[in-house]
Order: structure tokens, then sequence, then C-alpha cells
């Protein structure tokens, strides 16, 4: 999602940036891969898929027979940075931790998985906990394409935001 956003925003040169080391867009349909003192190789027809992955390092792999290209690449966006801020104090003796943590990481809509991802609870007890929240009207949902986001209502974020100045 994140780089779509950067694609829609500032188009293919703002999606590329910062990728893996050396790539760039050309413009005029062309792509450079790496700073590797190769030729050129044109895959025009081919297929090219961009694939994130959770590593430190990107790779590129190819089937040139079956003109297949792949750029691997490491994510960016919400999940891949450290998770900053901590759960209020009070909210987690109000709420227990789990469910603390579950609400105040809903500041923007995630699903399930990306909150396994972020709190490292297992699948399950997210589920659990979300069912609870949402039976408290301190959560809702609402389909996006195949996922289903959780995000804060308004007595959710007010809950949050009262907790949070009052541990500062």
């Amino acid at each position: 999602m994140a780089r779509t956003h950067q694609l829609s925003s500032g188009g293919w040169a703002t999606a590329l940036d910062g990728m893996r080391p050396g790539m760039r867009w050309l413009g005029d349909g062309r792509l450079q891969i790496n700073t590797y003192d190769y030729p050129p190789r044109d895959i025009s027809g081919a297929e090219l898929v961009f694939i994130p992955a959770t590593t430190r390092r990107g790779w590129v792999a190819s089937d040139p027979r079956q003109r297949r290209y792949a750029v691997i690449y490491p994510c960016s966006g919400l999940l891949a940075r450290p998770r900053t801020g901590a759960t209020p104090e009070a909210l987690a003796r109000l709420l227990g931790p789990v469910r603390a943590r579950i609400l105040t990481a809903l500041g923007t809509p995630k699903s399930t998985t990306q909150l396994v991802a972020l709190t490292g609870y297992g699948l399950g007890s997210v589920g659990g906990h979300l069912r609870v929240l949402l039976d408290a009207r301190l959560v809702s949902r609402r389909r996006s394409g195949r996922s289903v986001l959780y995000y804060r209502t308004g007595t959710g974020d007010d809950l949050v935001r009262a907790q949070s100045q009052s541990d500062t």
C-alpha cells in the first residue's frame, strides 16, 4: 500500500526511489535496477513483478526463457517502521494490556493480520480482543477489497486521547 500511494502521488520515480540501492526510473519506459556495469537488457513485453519482502536487502530474480522478471525489495510503510509510543498505563489497567495495545495501534485502520504483525500476539488472541472491542463499540470495521479493516470509533479515540493526556 505504501508503494501504491507513492506511485499515485509521485509517479514511478517516487515509487522506485529507495526501493533498492542503485534502482531508479530513467523515464521513457526504462528502469535501472543496479549500478553494475552490465549492458542494458530489453525486457519489453516481459512480465515484471515487484515483490515486497521482510528482508533488509532486496535482489533481482529472472527466468529469461519464460520472459519473467522480479524485483524483490524490502518493505516500507507503516508495518516496516519500528513501533513507537507506549500504551498508556491507565488504559492498560482499564482494558488489560493486550486490548489497550490493540486499541492504541488502531490510530489508522488495520487488518487483523497487520495487528498480529505489529503486536506479536497470535491471530486468535487478536481476533478475540477485537470482538470485545467491537462489542464495546470502541472499534468498528469495514471491508477494503479482500481485507477487513478495523479502526477506532469516536469513543475509542476519546478514550485513547484522554488516557494519553493523563499519562503525560
